[in-house]
């Protein structure tokens, strides 16, 4: 997507235009020099790959210089560019930082400990741009539709939302004509360390729904399973091994049979919601044969045989080595929740600032690290088919149903949400652009 294509694209003015003829910054291109007076989104995407290619020939000096320029356009409190900008720039300081310490007194935002949400927060932030509730649509109505005519059913789920996706879907088992199944669902008692974070145990939020369950007339069951990977505090202990020790404790308990419990009598579901972007895709040494480890978790997957694999994530391509393509992709892709949140939200309330500083935690780590650190390694939604195909997986497309009902939670939203299909994907869009893509798989050979 190209930037001067965005919906908001109003011309920021500098407030010191002087800041380009400087003699500090006469080795600012002509190209550079031509914005002199007005930043659109166009103008801002080229100062950071200015910046970007500054960093990435270790000229730290021109780096900062552009850092200037972008400080005099962003702000956390303006609009959607701004706001953009300014978690860009915080970002490209915590990158500088970490070669050259820099003095440099930024209007970058400052990194506050993100506080932890309520159930009821939580509730709200899922609700307040469909990013996270068209994947709970899509896949629970594939769910739905997989798990007919069984009587026991298993969910794996490998989510970062809490179970946020489950209460909807046991409303509709309890209305099922035949009688609702027993429902058992796992997750793993380690997640991903990313927003949104909550005050209460995952054995809490069980609880919790086998309440709703029990109000439902629904058989239920929750389980933590695993038990989550210590890491030791020695610091000889690095970034790399713990990624391991999370990887290893992903393959050997959370896919593992016994650890799982899995009954003859039960059919399994495995859910994955903006989780498995997380998972490490370098090869591992131990293999037999080169492969990635995401490659072999999904073949654990295929493994446990399924009767269906929900796969959600956001529909962008950030795995990547390049630090010019990383900012490139992300600027032209995270500037879609920044449009949508100013279309009903003032400058200054409060979830907005949450929502868009958990996006900006997102930027700060694909931008300013690199190697294990770097946890942001989003593929594209063709490229995970793709992946998925590879691995011996057949797609399940999504029904008329599924379709309608996911327009119905878009109609709830503003205008600019809308739905559209790619091959067997049901992809989510803000004003015509991909933003997080809906899947459903099964193995190839499932064994009914």
């Amino acid at each position: 997507m190209k930037t001067e294509l965005r919906g908001n694209n109003t011309p920021i003015s500098l407030q010191n235009p002087n800041l380009f003829d400087s003699p500090q910054s006469s080795i600012l291109s002509g190209a550079l020099k031509g914005c002199l007076g007005s930043l659109d989104g166009a103008c801002i995407e080229k100062l950071l790959l200015h910046c970007a290619s500054a960093l990435e020939s270790n000229d730290v000096t021109l780096a900062q210089q552009v850092m200037w320029v972008l400080n005099n356009v962003a702000s956390p409190v303006g609009d959607p560019n701004q706001r953009l900008t300014s978690w860009f720039l915080k970002a490209l300081i915590s990158r500088v930082s970490r070669v050259c310490p820099t003095p440099m007194n930024l209007n970058g935002n400052s990194s506050p400990q993100r506080r932890l949400m309520t159930v009821t927060e939580l509730a709200g932030y899922v609700d307040l741009i469909p990013w996270h509730r068209f994947g709970f649509c899509a896949s629970n109505s594939a769910i739905f539709k997989a798990i007919q005519g069984y009587n026991k059913v298993h969910i794996l789920d490998l989510s970062i939302t809490h179970c946020m996706q489950w209460p909807t879907l046991i409303d509709t088992l309890a209305k099922r004509p035949e009688g609702p199944p027993s429902v058992r669902i796992s997750v793993p008692s380690w997640r991903p360390p990313v927003p949104p974070l909550l005050n209460v145990s995952s054995e809490e939020v069980g609880q919790r729904l086998g309440n709703f369950a029990k109000f439902k007339d629904v058989p239920f069951e929750f389980n933590v399973i695993g038990e989550q990977p210590t890491v030791p505090s020695s610091p000889c202990i690095s970034t790399l091994e713990c990624s391991s020790l999370q990887y290893d404790f992903l393959l050997n308990q959370v896919l593992n049979p016994s650890t799982l419990k899995l009954e003859d009598d039960e059919v399994l579901v495995i859910n994955c919601q903006n989780w498995l972007r997380y998972l490490p895709d370098e090869q591992n040494n131990g293999a037999s044969q080169e492969i990635s480890c995401r490659d072999i978790f999904l073949n654990r997957i295929k493994d446990l045989n399924p009767c269906i694999i929900t796969v959600v994530d956001e529909d962008s391509e950030l795995d990547v080595s390049n630090l010019t393509s990383r900012i490139t992709t992300c600027f032209n892709y995270l500037w879609i929740p920044f449009d949508a949140l100013e279309t009903f939200l003032s400058k200054d309330n409060s979830q907005r600032i949450e929502y868009e500083a958990d996006i900006g935690q997102k930027i700060e780590n694909i931008i300013a690290f690199e190697g294990p650190q770097r946890i942001e390694r989003l593929e594209s939604g063709t490229k995970f088919s793709q992946r998925m195909r590879n691995n011996g997986f057949f797609s399940v497309p999504f029904c008329e149903e599924t379709i309608s009902e996911v327009k119905f939670l878009l109609d709830e939203h503003a205008s600019g949400w809308g739905m559209k299909k790619e091959d067997d994907m049901l992809v989510l869009t803000w004003k015509g652009h991909n933003s997080v893509y809906a899947t459903a798989w099964v193995p190839c050979g499932f064994d009914d």
